[in-house]
């Protein structure tokens, strides 16, 4: 790699052409003067070229990393006069021929197509420097530091740590819009995973460069063909040449405004048909993106049939860090190679291969393959560098200090200790303070891999100076089928709970708790309970969960539950000290193409691209277990994101739910709250908890994250790249009247009588890490102990 520049002025010369001797193996410095080449055919001389300046040679080492830089001496050659007109940008009358032949060359316009796809990807720790070799946590590993190489990219030192090979059958069509990848081998260095062995093949980032849009991360970048391509990027029309025997243009473009989101780069297009032949993209230097130093794709493609274009390589590497554009501390390099055979166009299947549930099915033997299998079917040898990480993280494995290490990681990333098959934790809930308990002791624990990979036991105690109690929990989970998911769980407690707390709440046991409450942590429940459930995954993202529970509610604080109940014609109010449920229900759960990656006992769901379906009934079955209530329950709710053209991310969630029978007001729905500084997302954040109880309810979240959209075009927000993000949330409910006569509600508690809403304007991406969030309350102003405004923070990492 180097820079190209001229001998007078200094001046980086762009769109010089610098070739192999002898070879057709070549590229074009950037605008910047910048290149870098790598190849795999030895050769000992770089030529660098470009019309009016002496060519110029340079030695090369074959078989090292290099940095040659060219000074260009002008020809000084004397022309004769030329008239210039203005006129239309040849480059631009590409693109429109392009953009105008785009429904012939994406490979999605034809009516099928299958092929098959060799996957590479690999994992390598860079900045790797003397000082960072000489470390005393790294001297057991020194062997591994003989496997150091410079990248071409950007003349970075990595270590490969990781390899992943996949070969996989790939079946599209379009009517309707279907996609399979059968993955019928996988090998990866390490690991033995099936969710990781799913989201490595061919569909990890794949793109489409005849998309208008390429999704990055969940960012939508604008392709350099896209429809509406010429108000983000200029065109310069740089060569022409015959390539593989097709006469193509060569195109480099870049981006016309800072900080947008665009690449930089170049592309061949066939003089014909107006196919792409092949796209470099390296994202734009100044992107507002997070962690990611440097990005380029490389896309290569070949005539079938024809005149049929399509993709036969695909490479892709990211540079990653916490600091961007930091040489100094460790990062990682991420690449992707695919390439692409055996293509068969226009031959469709029956509609019944389409129809499997998710996109990507592993075949039983796909990672029991032999050596002999590998050598035969890879798409090409493995380099040096990929050959050694399969011995060296053989090696790392049997080493006793590397195994420490992992450890240490798994319990900053887990909240777990590991010690042999046990684990003691959550560590972060030790020690806690609220205002019923005072200073709460906790220690747990459960069982590990290494006691069983079927079967997860767990428990806890807990005490309180204040209150002077001794609470505690327990759990099991047996894991009949790991995929689809079979599992059974029972579990009890008895122990403090925040009633009308979202599932993203902070944990009220958590030790930093309590400095982000906005009130004291006083209206806390004493609940007893015990529970029994059986999930069922008919196929990934569906499943149904059957659940049997038993509740006792304890009121604490010296208050009692107050309601009203029919004694013999003679309605009179009692206090009580607990209320009893018993309760069977089922949850069905529908997020159709889900990906998820899963452990032995956990699993977390990395989205899906179409909206995620909860439903929930549940029947209160009275007279038993001292249960005195019978009743009805239904919820149902909708949440999913996405990317509004290149103008941010959207994401929603409706919920909707009614509850029959004649119940106390603990029974019934007690809406999400937040009593804290820390913004919760799946809450109303300037509600109090009890504020609001209802037996129907309907409730928005709809929030939007604008990426940067106005602050990128303000030079101080520039530099600081913060991000804008802004949200609206509402609520309407009710509530029968038999209910409203039933329980005597404490102080604070209302029923909805018209809708509540909020909404809020906030800045996140501060440090990389920050959101703060300017909240308004917009109705019931009137209640006490509210505000109307408020502001409020969280911590989220993004792209």
């Amino acid at each position: 790699m180097g820079t190209v520049t001229d001998s007078a002025t200094g001046e980086p010369i762009p769109f010089v052409n610098i070739v192999f001797k002898g070879t057709s193996i070549g590229v074009t410095s950037d605008f910047e003067g910048k290149y870098s080449i790598e190849t795999l055919t030895p050769n000992d001389t770089l030529i660098a070229s470009f019309i009016g300046y002496n060519r110029n040679l340079a030695v090369v080492n074959i078989g090292i990393f290099q940095v040659i830089d060219y000074v260009m001496a002008s020809q000084h050659v004397q022309l004769a006069d030329v008239i210039i007109r203005p006129g239309v940008n040849p480059a631009e009358v590409l693109l429109e021929k392009i953009i105008k032949n785009k429904p012939n060359n994406d490979r999605d316009h034809f009516g099928a197509y299958q092929y098959e796809a060799y996957t590479k990807i690999e994992l390598d720790a860079n900045n790797i420097t003397e000082k960072f070799k000489n470390r005393r946590i790294y001297r057991p590993f020194q062997f591994i530091f003989d496997n150091v190489d410079t990248s071409s990219v950007n003349g970075k030192t990595y270590l490969p740590i990781l390899l992943s090979e996949t070969i996989s059958d790939v079946y599209a069509k379009k009517d309707p819009k279907s996609f399979i990848e059968k993955i019928k081998a996988t090998k990866i260095s390490g690991i033995n995973n099936q969710s990781a062995m799913q989201l490595l093949g061919d569909e990890f980032l794949g793109t489409n460069i005849y998309d208008n849009y390429i999704q990055i991360f969940q960012l939508n970048f604008v392709s350099p063909i896209a429809d509406g391509s010429l108000p983000f990027y200029k065109y310069y029309l740089v060569d022409s040449a015959m390539v593989d025997g097709n006469w193509c243009y060569k195109v480099m473009y870049k981006p016309r405004h800072k900080q947008t989101y665009t690449f930089n780069g170049n592309f061949w297009v066939h003089d014909t048909t107006y196919a792409i032949t092949s796209m470099e993209m390296r994202i734009a230097e100044d992107v507002n993106m997070n962690f990611v130093n440097d990005l380029v794709m490389s896309k290569s493609y070949q005539k079938i049939d024809g005149d049929n274009w399509v993709l036969s390589r695909d490479y892709v590497i990211g540079d990653f860090n916490l600091i961007e554009n930091n040489n100094k501390t460790l990062g990682f390099f991420g690449k992707k190679t695919t390439t692409y055979r055996n293509y068969i166009l226009d031959q469709p299947k029956d509609n019944e291969f389409y129809k499997a549930p998710v996109n990507v099915i592993i075949a039983d033997s796909a990672d029991k393959l032999s050596e002999e299998y590998w050598t035969n079917s890879r798409h090409e040898e493995l380099t040096k560098d990929e050959r050694t990480v399969y011995y060296m993280i053989d090696t790392l494995t049997t080493i006793p200090q590397f195994k420490t290490y992992i450890d240490i990681i798994e319990m900053v990333v887990t909240g777990y200790y590991v010690k042999g098959k046990f684990e003691i934790g959550p560590y972060a809930s030790m020690l806690s303070f609220n205002a019923v308990e005072g200073a709460r002791f906790r220690f747990g624990g459960r069982t590990s891999n290494a006691f069983s990979t079927k079967v997860m036991i767990g428990g806890y105690g807990a005490y309180g100076t204040l209150d002077n109690k001794f609470k505690y929990g327990g759990n099991v989970l047996y894991i009949i089928n790991k995929n689809p998911r079979r599992a059974l769980a029972g579990s009890f407690k008895y122990d403090l709970e925040q009633l009308g707390a979202s599932q993203n709440a902070f944990r009220e046991d958590f030790f930093l708790a309590f400095l982000f409450r906005r009130q004291p942590a006083d209206k806390l429940s004493l609940v007893e309970e015990i529970k029994l459930s059986y999930e069922h995954e008919y196929f990934t993202g569906f499943s149904n969960t059957f659940i049997l529970k038993n509740r006792n509610l304890y009121p604490i604080g010296g208050t009692k539950f107050e309601f009203y109940y029919q004694d013999e014609a003679t309605q009179k109010i009692a206090k009580e000290d607990a209320i009893t449920s018993a309760e069977v229900g089922v949850d069905l759960r529908f997020a159709y193409k889900e990906r998820i990656s899963m452990g032995n006992f956990e699993r977390i769901s990395l989205g899906a691209k179409y909206p995620i379906l909860n439903i929930r009934y549940a029947y209160g079955i009275p007279n038993v277990f001292n249960s005195d209530y019978e009743y009805h329950k239904f919820q149902v709710s909708v949440k999913h994101w996405f990317n509004v053209l290149n103008f941010g991310w959207s994401r929603f969630r409706i919920e909707g739910g009614r509850i029959w029978g004649t119940l106390p007001y603990p029974l019934l729905k007690l809406h999400e709250g937040n009593e804290t500084y820390f913004f919760d997302e799946s809450a109303f954040n300037m509600m109090n908890y009890y504020e609001f109880v209802s037996d129907k309810y309907l409730k928005v979240f709809y929030t939007h994250h604008f990426n940067g959209i106005l602050f990128n075009r303000i030079p101080l927000f520039r530099k600081l790249r913060w991000r804008e993000v802004a949200f609206v949330t509402g609520l309407v409910g009710g509530m029968d009247q038999k209910n409203r006569d039933y329980s005597k509600f404490p102080e604070g508690m209302y029923t909805l009588d018209k809708p509540y809403f909020e909404a809020g304007a906030g800045i996140e991406n501060i440090f990389k890490l920050l959101r703060v969030d300017a909240v308004w309350r917009l109705s019931y102003l009137d209640h006490p102990n509210t505000s109307p405004f408020g502001i409020r923070f969280s911590m989220q990492f993004n792209f």
